[in-house]
């Protein structure tokens, strides 16, 4: 055998002795990644941060994390006492979900910040009212009567409309859910828009002809169905209120798994006995 030969067949052996350890190689890694789990997405999260309001709530989703917790999905609640909070933190990534808020808030959230937040799964709806403790029906509203209505965007125009159902006001063509007391076409009873902080309107009752109030506050402010003189119509309400996510995780898994979390018999029940009737189930 030639010395040129010789090299050659050398050089051919460790060339079939480096692509079979390649294929050998190849082999384990292909045995080791199927044995071993792909990494977390944020598909497969199995503990999520709700942003809730402090008070009733809290009560509830109590019972919606023992749903969830059924599911494998383990729920911690963040409480908020202010409703600006909540879609920052969902915002900047603190929290996973939040649930306070109803479509035209978050509407004009995302026109002021620019949010990347949608609406996930509709969990309830609170009918605003007209309440009094001076009148027993909107009727009885009279000339130069004092009316509060809550001045943050969303709900005061909720409570412009909710007058002018009733008779009390006539808003401009074109006012629309964010209304505002600018908006105010007609007032033939000369009647004094009083606009208040939402968490106050209802305690001030005492000193008003009549105000307009969130149910959940109205509960707060210890107003009962009989102050109510007055009620926003339920049938295609747009201010159902709803859990809400980041744009980007709109699809994943664990957002259905919460949503359905919420959305179930137990949780209704729970909600019915917290809220005394004075909300609805909304999905």
């Amino acid at each position: 055998m030639t010395n040129a030969l010789y090299h050659a067949l050398d050089r051919l052996h460790v060339s079939r002795r480096a692509g079979l350890s390649a294929i050998l190689a190849a082999t384990a890694a292909v045995f080791l990644s199927s044995a071993m789990p792909a990494p977390a997405s944020a598909e497969d999260k199995t503990t999520v941060k709700v942003g809730i309001m402090s008070g009733e709530d809290e009560d509830v989703w109590r019972v919606v994390a023992a749903e969830a917790e059924k599911k494998g999905l383990t729920v911690e609640v963040v409480t908020f006492n202010d409703y600006t909070q909540p879609n920052e933190a969902l915002e900047r990534g603190e929290i996973d979900a939040n649930a306070f808020q109803h479509g035209p808030y978050l509407e004009n959230q995302i026109q002021a910040h620019g949010y990347k937040i949608v609406v996930a799964g509709y969990t309830a709806v609170w009918p605003i009212g007209v309440y009094s403790k001076k009148l027993a029906s909107i009727a009885d509203i009279g000339e130069g009567a004092v009316i509060g209505v809550p001045n943050d965007p969303s709900n005061e125009g909720r409570a412009l409309l909710v007058l002018q159902d009733q008779g009390v006001i006539k808003l401009r063509d074109g006012a629309g859910i964010l209304a505002t007391i600018a908006d105010i076409a007609e007032n033939p009873k000369n009647v004094e828009i009083k606009e208040l902080d939402a968490g106050i309107v209802g305690r001030s009752t005492d000193d008003l002809d009549a105000a307009v109030v969130n149910t959940d506050w109205a509960l707060k402010s210890g107003l009962t169905a009989e102050n109510r003189i007055a009620q926003e119509k339920i049938a295609d309400n747009p201010y159902r209120n709803f859990i809400a996510v980041r744009e980007a995780d709109q699809n994943a898994l664990w957002v259905k798994t919460l949503v359905s979390s919420y959305q179930n018999d137990t949780v209704n029940a729970e909600f019915d006995r917290v809220y005394k009737g004075t909300g609805t189930a909304a999905y």
